[in-house]
């Protein structure tokens, strides 16, 4: 029964917020990308605190101190879909992510993506994702922190899979800190229920930013594998905060 009230709510709520979804177009199309990008922020929260609220996730976070004030790249482990409100509400703000293309294809969420910056990736088209990589870039550089998920797919489990280079070269071309997230628990909202929602603990901790302002290209190269396994040390509680 929850999980049916929750997608009748996820959608009901979306469709109650068309006006403030068109209202926000016209914001951008006159250039008041500022006031845009703060309703934006204030009803993507609402609408995600409400969606996890209503599935019972009860979310502990530590590790805030090493939110930074500036432009960074945020990369976070991969367990389940409630990964994306959770990286939403708990990160500061909501930021830019770096999503699969098949997130496009959802009506509404792709026009709230957008309205947040985020930018759709092809994993199987290279032409694609160079190209959305480099909007990720133009982000950063406009002042926007991107998240990316660099095992490229849920784990649907505990698990951390193997980290793809692809999104950390948006902190290679663009200097940005990159700030490791480490997701521990999201993975028992649904994928362990057979995509039943179910009341969950989630533990998000922020880890140390990894400053990349002196890294080499050699350095880049390593760096998947450093936060790869910080996050992994983090999920078994080697980490002190």
């Amino acid at each position: 029964m929850r999980t049916i009230i929750w997608f009748i709510y996820f959608w009901l709520y979306l469709i109650v917020l068309l006006p403030r979804m068109y209202r926000v177009k016209k914001m951008f199309a006159q250039g008041q990308t500022r006031q845009a990008d703060e309703l934006t922020s204030k009803t993507v929260v609402c609408w995600a605190n409400r969606l996890l609220g209503l599935a019972g996730v009860k979310i502990t976070v530590s590790g805030q101190e090493y939110l930074p004030k500036t432009p960074c790249v945020f990369v976070c482990n991969h367990q389940g879909y409630f990964d994306i409100p959770i990286v939403l509400t708990q990160l500061g703000k909501p930021h830019s992510i770096l999503a699969k293309e098949e997130t496009a294809k959802i009506p509404m969420i792709r026009t709230w993506m957008e309205y947040l910056h985020c930018v759709f990736i092809d994993r199987h088209d290279v032409r694609q994702s160079a190209a959305a990589l480099n909007k990720a870039i133009e982000n950063i550089k406009k002042g926007y922190s991107v998240v990316i998920f660099p095992e490229g797919t849920r784990s649907r489990g505990d698990r951390v899979g193997e980290f793809k280079p692809g999104g950390f070269r948006a902190a290679q071309k663009t200097g940005v800190p990159i700030v490791p997230v480490c997701i521990d628990g999201s993975y028992k909202v649904m994928e362990m229920n057979h995509m039943m929602i179910k009341p969950a603990q989630v533990k998000v901790t922020i880890l140390p930013m990894i400053s990349t302002e002196e890294f080499s290209k050699e350095d880049f190269k390593l760096v998947g594998e450093q936060v790869r396994e910080m996050i992994i040390e983090c999920k078994e509680n080697k980490v002190m905060l």
